[in-house]
């Protein structure tokens, strides 16, 4: 069989990984690869069982010789984020994501790899058909549409694993052991418009915002990385201080947990000013790309001729929408002071999405302190309430409290030192991981959670290191060997 990623090391996990390129899974549409992991231990013979969510759970008894270790469940979860380039044709739920090799890397193209998490499915899937390496009893969990709500982790039931130690596989920073985690919650606002009748004078036009690197809400939120939504709503703000400008529609990323790359809007100006409409736009974009040339030096603010525009939104509604988006916060909001460089809360301002006769705003929060979440769940509702938005809260999940004295840091430690010679660096991280809501369920369970290097995740500039990925692989069988007997 001819492969991509076959002669890479090590070759097992990358074999599975680029299988498990060939399956689609977007978040909520998991059921391909539900079915493709039941097909594989059944094949392999191992012992397997799903629950009422289809969390799967896979079993495999310990090597010889190492009986008597304590039990530990390896844990990733089964979706990825599809996220697309404007100008790349992929359907997320129905063809391959097909992996190549960069450099160092290994990158889709014009798509989200889906190495988050892909590759801790792929190494769990290794060390499941593994015949050479010591381990004791092992528990693979793997979970669904975490990316969209962590479903499948809120609805798992104590008792569906037996193992009191935990290594959760969907870290994203290689020489870092994350032992805490944010707890998060999404707000969304709703405008209802009235459908006005766009006057004989008004001609329509397309805006876009494009070129931006976009990025993970939690762990990349603090980089000064442009959002679409901010900036298209901007530019209609500023022009709209002396040019008539009405909006036919508006929209703009893709997921709660993504900073938005790409925002759209069909709007009508006055012909009479259209010649100086586009060179706003013109002067707009050298502004905004002069800000961002850093972050994002690929941006374009562009504007195009669009077809016939017949309904646009009242104006009263229009005015309170872009007054609040432009209010909404984005970014950082506060830093810990109790762990250095870790942001302790945060906002993302993700969706915008025209749908009939409303406008729909999808936020989402994240605190490793839950009163300052609860705090700013708050401020970003005052905000779309005073613009007499309809504002709902989702009750979110929760964070995970580190441990210092975790027995199973202190093996990762150990190993980490012996195999690499440096220490590694213990941190918190303020993405959210399904370790706050298994830890809830599972009370007492001692958890990490570790991984390679993916930069760029949830946007089509998604990568994974070829070197940090043996080098994972190579602390896990290591952690795995040195479980201390029950």
């Amino acid at each position: 069989m001819n492969t991509i990623l076959g002669h890479l090391e090590p070759k097992a996990v990358w074999n599975h990984f680029e299988e498990i390129c060939k399956i689609p899974r977007p978040s909520k549409k998991e059921e391909k690869m539900i079915a493709y992991l039941i097909g594989f231990a059944e094949k392999n013979q191992l012992k397997y069982k799903t629950d009422k969510l289809n969390n799967v759970l896979i079993c495999k008894a310990a090597t010889p010789g190492y009986e008597n270790i304590k039990t530990v469940v390896l844990q990733s979860h089964l979706d990825m984020v599809g996220e697309k380039n404007a100008d790349t044709i992929h359907d997320f739920e129905k063809d391959e994501i097909v992996p190549r090799i960069d450099g160092d890397w290994v990158k889709a193209t014009g798509t989200t790899l889906g190495a988050d998490c892909g590759i801790g499915i792929a190494s769990q899937m290794a060390l499941l058909v593994a015949d050479h390496i010591p381990h004791g009893p092992i528990e693979c969990l793997f979970t669904v549409d975490e990316e969209t709500g962590l479903t499948g982790a809120f609805g798992l039931q104590p008792g569906f694993f037996e193992a009191r130690t935990l290594i959760n596989l969907d870290s994203e920073d290689w020489g870092e052991i994350f032992i805490g985690c944010a707890g998060g919650r999404d707000t969304k606002a709703e405008f209802t418009f009235k459908k006005t009748l766009v006057t004989p004078s008004m001609k329509a036009c397309r805006i876009s915002v494009t070129g931006l690197q976009g990025g993970h809400s939690g762990d990349e939120i603090h980089k000064g990385l442009g959002n679409s939504i901010k900036l298209i709503n901007r530019l209609i703000l500023e022009a709209g201080t002396h040019i008539e400008i009405a909006i036919a529609d508006i929209n703009g990323g893709n997921a709660r947990n993504a900073i938005p790359r790409e925002a759209f809007a069909t709007i009508v100006v006055n012909e009479k000013q259209m010649v100086e409409f586009e060179e706003f736009v013109i002067s707009f974009n050298q502004i905004v790309k002069k800000e961002l040339c850093i972050t994002a030096p690929g941006l374009e603010v562009k504007v195009e001729k669009a077809g016939p525009v017949y309904h646009v939104l009242d104006r009263e509604t229009q005015t309170k929408l872009c007054l609040a988006v432009a209010a909404c916060p984005h970014g950082e909001q506060a830093w810990s002071q109790t762990l250095d460089n870790l942001v302790e809360t945060s906002t993302n301002l993700a969706t915008i999405n025209t749908e009939g006769d409303k406008v729909l705003v999808g936020t989402s929060q994240r605190s490793s302190i839950k009163s300052k979440l609860d705090d700013i769940v708050n401020t970003v509702q005052a905000v779309f309430n005073l613009a007499g938005a309809k504002v709902s809260a989702s009750d979110g999940y929760p964070g995970w409290e580190p441990n210092p004295d975790s027995e199973i840091l202190r093996i990762s430690e150990t190993s980490y030192k012996r195999l690499f010679n440096s220490d590694p660096e213990v941190k918190a991280i303020h993405a959210g991981l399904e370790c706050g809501l298994i830890g809830e369920k599972y009370p007492g369970i001692d958890m990490v959670s570790i991984g390679p290097d993916i930069k760029g995740a949830h946007t089509p500039e998604e990568r994974l290191g070829i070197k940090s990925t043996q080098e994972f692989w190579e602390l896990l069988l290591d952690m795995l060997k040195n479980i201390p007997v029950k």
